[in-house]
Formats: structure tokens, sequence, C-alpha cells
């Protein structure tokens, strides 16, 4: 049987401005469930952060035994946006989640496709209730795909942050966003695959995504949206789809794939500090012409960790970690996965023959 080919694309696009300022922080639930109190009234969920509820309100656990989809699904949609991005020759919709509210004004994740690069864009920022806000973008990361706006609206509820290093293979999600601009889209599904190496973009704004992979219904629009855990917190931002090669993106044929969460907060907290972010750097040149197995090293950055190392020019990556690297995509990606910083396991095929294993710092740059 002949392999399928697919293409990984992004789901939308946009464009956008400038802005900045620290609020609170959203907060990561480490327990086996999360506490919210049950509104006796409306029914209505909110985020419990000490375990008790005030008068008229009824505690409620979830996730301590599998997904409570209803549960969820009505704690989490508040915190979940839809963002309409209007330009002078036309305009698109994607989504986004609170992820810091102050008093006076709120921090929305995105993705950096999602809000574009032109600056003549005005981007829209919708809550669940249907209220409207103007959005300033904080900064940008085409790299990880990854944009921060603020809105001068506060005391938002925030989206409570999971640990996708924890994520495995089966376990059920929820995709939160507004798909075709159907706002508080909910779809379930369960996490498919992990660490997909996922690259979107064009040349000038490419991004290499180690990807959590789920069949979880996602669609053009969905792009910046919440994946979601079963204890209600964010572990992904949903970022692309896949097509067959020749095909379109006018639907979900269950191949979707979001940004971990932890990978995606040390850019999102950068942003937010300084309106800039890092990249770690193994520092070389990939060998674009290479086209054998693994990542063909056709150049060294000098004083950087692979050349400290010691690995020689013409060498060919064959794994990170222990992680087996097929292609130079693989390679960026995993590379990208990491703190800069970090000491990673280089295994390379030399060009004198036979491999050798090198110990490689991480260095630091800025993302494009």
């Amino acid at each position: 049987m002949r392999k399928a080919h697919f293409k990984v694309i992004a789901a939308f696009i946009a464009g956008a401005a400038v802005a900045g300022s620290i609020a609170t922080a959203a907060t990561t639930s480490s327990s086996g469930s999360i506490k919210a109190c049950a509104d006796n009234r409306t029914q209505a969920l909110f985020l419990s952060t000490t375990g008790n509820c005030a008068t008229g309100r009824t505690l409620v656990d979830i996730g301590g035994t599998g997904m409570n989809s209803k549960a969820i699904a009505s704690l989490v949609t508040p915190s979940v946006v839809s963002i309409a991005v209007t330009t002078p020759t036309g305009g698109g919709t994607g989504s986004g989640s609170v992820y810091k509210s102050s008093a006076t004004s709120s921090y929305i994740i995105t993705n950096n496709h999602v809000v574009g690069s032109n600056p003549s864009a005005t981007i829209k920022v919708e809550l669940s209730n249907g209220d409207q806000y103007p959005a300033k973008i904080v900064g940008q990361d085409p790299g990880y795909d990854i944009a921060v706006l603020q809105i001068q609206m506060g005391n938002l509820p925030v989206v409570a942050l999971g640990d996708s290093s924890k994520v495995s293979v089966g376990d059920p999600v929820l995709a939160i966003g507004s798909p075709l601009g159907l706002a508080s889209t909910v779809t379930s599904g369960i996490v498919s695959a992990l660490n997909r190496p996922v690259s979107t973009g064009t040349v000038d704004a490419q991004s290499y995504v180690n990807a959590i992979q789920t069949d979880a219904a996602i669609n053009p629009g969905n792009s910046g949206g919440a994946l979601i855990d079963a204890q209600g917190r964010i572990v992904g931002i949903n970022s692309a789809i896949a097509t067959l090669a020749g095909g379109s993106a006018s639907g979900s044929i269950g191949l979707g794939f979001s940004i971990p969460i932890n990978e995606a907060k040390r850019v999102i907290d950068e942003i937010i500090a300084t309106g800039k972010s890092t990249r770690p750097v193994l520092g070389v040149f990939f060998d674009t012409t290479y086209t054998g197995g693994g990542a063909k090293i056709g150049k060294l950055s000098p004083g950087e960790g692979a050349e400290k190392a010691g690995i020689p020019v013409g060498s060919i990556i064959r794994s990170i970690d222990g992680m087996k690297i097929p292609d130079t995509d693989t390679a960026i990606v995993r590379i990208r996965s990491y703190l800069p910083g970090s000491v990673v396991t280089v295994v390379v095929e030399l060009p004198t023959g036979g491999t050798k294993t090198f110990k490689v710092t991480l260095g630091s740059a800025p993302s494009m």
C-alpha cells in the first residue's frame, strides 16, 4: 500500500500592532483534580483556588476519575476568546485564552499566524459573553507561532495551566475555540501522538513545533484556542491542522496539532516581561541540499555549543537525547523544545565514519 503524504498547514491567517505591562499570573495546578464552585441558580462554574465556595455555590471536583466534559466546558469556556483581525484588504478570525488578568487589563495568548504582521490591521477580542475590546500586540514569535495580546479589561477568568510533559497518548482532551467564527465551540477527542515535528508558515515566518497531535476536531478559526486536559487545564495551544497533499484546510480530518503549553509558556512569559522572546541555539547551519536520513551539519556557528563540544562539520545528527532524527525539520523542532542553556546529548555519524556522542550546551538567540 502506498504511504500517504500530508502537508501540515496553519489553520488561519490575519494581521496587527504593539504594547505591554505585568498582571496577575495564571497558576499551574499540580493536583489530580481542579476544584470549582457551581452557582446553585445558574449552574455556572467558577474556579476555586482555596477549595471553598461562597454561600449559594456548591463545590465541584473536576477530573478526579476521568473527563467530565460538561463541567470542564462550563468552567473553561469563559477563559477562551474569539479574535477578529481586520486589514485594509480583508482579515480573518481565530481564538485565544486569557493567560493573566489584573484589575485593569488582561493578557491573551494566541498564535502568531492569527494576528499576522500587517501594521495597518486592527484586532478585536470578543469574550464568551459577547463583549468586544480592542487589542494591542505585546509581542510575537513567528518561530514558535506564539503571540500575546493585551486588552484594557481586567478581572477576567484565567485559564489554569497544565503540565504538557505529563500528557500521554490516549488521554482525553477538549479543544475550545471559534472554528469558522463560531465562538465557544467545544470538541472532544484524545491525544493521538506526542512530539510530532510540525513545520508551518512561509520562508520568512517559519514556525517549528514539537506538537501534541489530537483527533479532537480542529478547524480554521480554532487557531490559538485551548487544548484542555481532564482536569480542566490548558496543555496545548491549537495551532495547525493537516491535509493530504494537494488538499485544502476546509475541515478537520482528525489530525490537529497543538503547541505544548510548557514550550509556549517560556516564550509567553518572556514576551510579557520584555516584549521579545528567545530561542535555544545548537550552533549549526544545516545542509539544505542533503537528502539522506538525519540532519547534516553544513557549517558551525563560531563560539556556539556545537563547536565548543567538538562536533565536526559534515556530521549527520542521528539522535538528540535519545530521540531519532530522521530529517532536518525534526532536528530543528527537537532543539526548539528545550530551554536555552539546556545540556543535550547529540549522537552524530562522523564524516570519517562511525558514530560519536557529544554533550552540547544550547546557546540563546533572539527569536525571529
